[in-house]
């Protein structure tokens, strides 16, 4: 069903442990990419999906952050405590500079732990497919949109397949328009032969170790216009100070209130959330919790906008 795309920085992390409930009551699993040296976070976070009968995908060998040169940190964490676990599968992310031997040593190793292949970059399809045709049939393989289009897909066709948009186009701050198209993939995904579909929530895949400065603030909410064939869009609330790096509160409370307006306003189509509820609550108290936190709330919305819409 539903695979939300996490780089595991800590509000990712803490995003998924308080949805842990919410994601395993609905079926979705959370594909987890550790990009922090540290691993305290991500092992409570495992730990929060387990025990509420969750599961997720676990990348053995990141691209982004502090494990890219090497993975065992996370190959360990897997072996220790995750052996016999069916609710945390490896996940192989297949970048470009990995050859099909290198793939199949991969999954071998983490063959253990339900391994899930990650398309992400790979550009031998054909040849790792017919090396995998006997496992195929009981095999998982997420496909990243933007490096594993139609022709690519089809040579993986008799396994389950997942397909991952990015749909958050990101900007400055200060550039984003009030309103745009995210995606309509949990719409169309089984018309495109996929048995699942993710997004990168309102993060995108684009990475980056920190935010730097806001010149401006920005709280992205995503909605489903049920006028539209169900189509999903997202809000970006951005604050009218876009000019100096200071007072991200006061900021935060200028994009705040756009966002109150447009919830009372009556024709949002936004779905009122806890994550709503928890902005109504920082609007009439005045207090600004910190951007990461205000990225949490955005992320546990579209978690919750898609749990309502899927029933």
């Amino acid at each position: 069903m539903y695979h939300p795309y996490f780089r595991g920085k800590q509000f990712e992390l803490i995003t998924i442990r308080e949805m842990a409930p919410l994601l395993a009551e609905k079926n979705f699993i959370p594909v987890i990419e550790p990009v922090r040296e540290a691993l305290g976070g991500l092992k409570k976070t495992l730990s929060a999906i387990c025990a509420a009968g969750g599961r997720a995908i676990l990348i053995v060998n990141p691209y982004h952050g502090d494990h890219q040169e090497d993975g065992t940190g996370i190959t360990d964490l897997l072996k220790e405590g995750y052996i016999g676990v069916d609710n945390i599968a490896a996940g192989i992310l297949l970048r470009s500079d990995m050859t099909v031997e290198e793939v199949m040593a991969c999954y071998n190793h983490h063959a253990d732990h339900h391994p899930v292949l990650v398309h992400a970059g790979f550009t031998a399809p054909k040849a790792l497919a017919t090396e995998l045709e006997a496992a195929m049939p009981g095999l998982t393989n997420v496909f990243v949109e933007d490096h594993a289009k139609l022709l690519y897909r089809k040579h993986f066709d008799q396994s389950k397949r997942i397909l991952v948009r990015d749909g958050f186009k990101r900007q400055r701050n200060a550039d984003y328009p009030e309103m745009e198209e995210f995606s309509d993939l949990h719409v169309t995904y089984g018309d495109l032969g996929m048995v699942g579909f993710g997004d990168f929530l309102m993060v995108g895949d684009a990475y980056s170790e920190s935010g730097g400065p806001a010149y401006a603030v920005a709280i992205h909410l995503t909605f489903i216009d049920a006028d539209k064939d169900d189509v999903m869009y997202i809000y970006h609330f951005v604050s009218d100070t876009k000019d100096t790096p200071t007072d991200p509160a006061g900021k935060f409370a200028q994009a705040l209130a756009k966002l109150i307006a447009k919830l009372n306003s009556g024709t949002s189509h936004i779905l009122e959330t806890q994550a709503i509820l928890e902005f109504r609550e920082l609007h009439a108290k005045g207090h600004f919790p910190g951007l990461g936190y205000i990225k949490k709330l955005s992320m546990k919305h579209h978690i919750e906008t898609l749990a309502d819409y899927l029933g």
